[in-house]
C-alpha cells in the first residue's frame, strides 16, 4: 500500500468521522476522495459515492429508527419521487452525456467538467448551510406542530434532489433536510433522521443503476465503505466529548475550500 492508497483511506475515515461528529456534510467529501485521491474517472466516482453515502447513511438511520427519529411515512412520500429520480438518471441520463458536451476555440467543455461543477456548486451551498447559525439556537424546547403535506412541493423536491444525487453521486442532505421541515412540519431532529432514511435508500437503489453499464471495483469499494462506516462509529463517539456546533461551522469552512477548489481545478485552470 502506497502512502496515496493511504491517505484516501484515512480520507474514508474521516469522512465517516464527520457524519458521526456532525450528523451530515461529510459524503459531500467522498466525490473528491475518490476522483483526487484514488484516481478513478468522474462518473464511477459518482457510481461509488453512492454506494459509500448510501451504506453509510443505512447505518446512521439505524439508532435514529430505534430512537424514534425516523418518520416512515414522510420518508416514503419523499423518498419515492427521489429514489425514481436518481435510478432513472444513473441508468438514461448520465450515459448519454456526451463526453465532450461543447467546444469554444481549442477549449473542450467535457462531461467530467460538467458533472464535477455541479458538483462543486452544491458544494458552496452544503457549505454554507453548515457555516450559518441556525434561527433557533436556543435550548428551549421545540412546540411539537402537527404533520401536514404539501404534496406537490414534496413530489417535486424530491425529484430535483434525486437528480442532483444521480449525477454527482451526494447524498443531498443539506437539501432534504430543510425541505422536510418545511414541506411536512417535521421536527429537526426526526427531519434528520427521515433524510438519512431517505438518502440510503435513494443512494443504494440508485447505485443498481450503474450495475449494468460499469465494471464495479468491489475490493476498493466496500473497503473505503467499510472504513467509512467504522469512522461513523468513532464519529459517534467522539461527539459525546467535543462540541459538535463549533466542529460543524469549522467543517463548512473546510467544504467551501474544497468547492472552490475543484471549480478552479475542474473549470478554470482547463479553459
Amino acid at each position: 500500500m502506497d502512502w496515496i492508497e493511504l491517505l484516501g483511506y484515512l480520507a474514508s475515515a474521516l469522512i465517516g468521522i464527520s457524519l458521526g461528529l456532525i450528523g451530515g456534510g461529510g459524503s459531500i467529501l467522498t466525490v473528491p476522495v475518490l476522483k483526487y485521491i484514488f484516481g478513478l474517472d468522474t462518473v464511477t466516482s459518482t457510481a461509488y459515492s453512492l454506494f459509500i453515502v448510501g451504506a453509510s447513511s443505512l447505518v446512521g438511520a439505524i439508532p435514529k429508527y430505534k430512537e424514534g427519529l425516523v418518520n416512515i411515512k414522510t420518508g416514503l412520500i419523499f423518498g419515492a419521487p427521489s429514489i425514481l429520480a436518481v435510478y432513472a438518471t444513473r441508468k438514461w441520463i448520465v450515459p448519454v452525456i456526451p463526453d465532450v458536451v461543447f467546444t469554444i476555440n481549442q477549449f473542450e467543455f467535457t462531461k467530467s467538467m460538467l458533472l464535477m461543477g455541479i458538483f462543486a456548486v452544491l458544494m458552496v451551498f452544503a457549505s454554507f448551510s453548515m457555516i450559518k447559525k441556525p434561527k433557533n439556537s436556543s435550548n428551549e424546547p421545540q412546540v411539537a406542530k402537527p404533520i401536514t403535506f404539501n404534496y406537490p412541493m414534496i413530489l417535486l423536491e424530491g425529484a430535483v434532489v434525486g437528480v442532483l444525487t444521480g449525477l454527482v453521486g451526494a447524498g443531498g442532505g443539506f437539501l432534504i433536510i430543510p425541505a422536510l421541515v418545511l414541506f411536512t412540519g417535521l421536527p429537526m431532529k426526526e427531519a434528520v433522521g427521515t433524510s438519512l432514511m431517505i438518502i440510503a435508500a435513494k443512494s443504494l437503489i440508485g447505485f443498481t443503476g450503474d450495475l449494468s453499464t460499469m465494471t464495479m471495483n468491489w475490493p476498493l469499494l466496500l473497503s473505503v465503505t467499510s472504513i467509512a462506516i467504522g469512522g461513523i462509529f468513532l464519529g459517534n463517539y467522539l461527539s459525546k466529548r467535543i462540541d459538535a456546533a463549533k466542529l460543524k461551522t469549522g467543517f463548512g469552512w473546510f467544504v467551501l475550500v474544497m468547492g472552490i477548489y475543484v471549480i478552479l481545478k475542474e473549470l478554470v485552470f482547463n479553459f
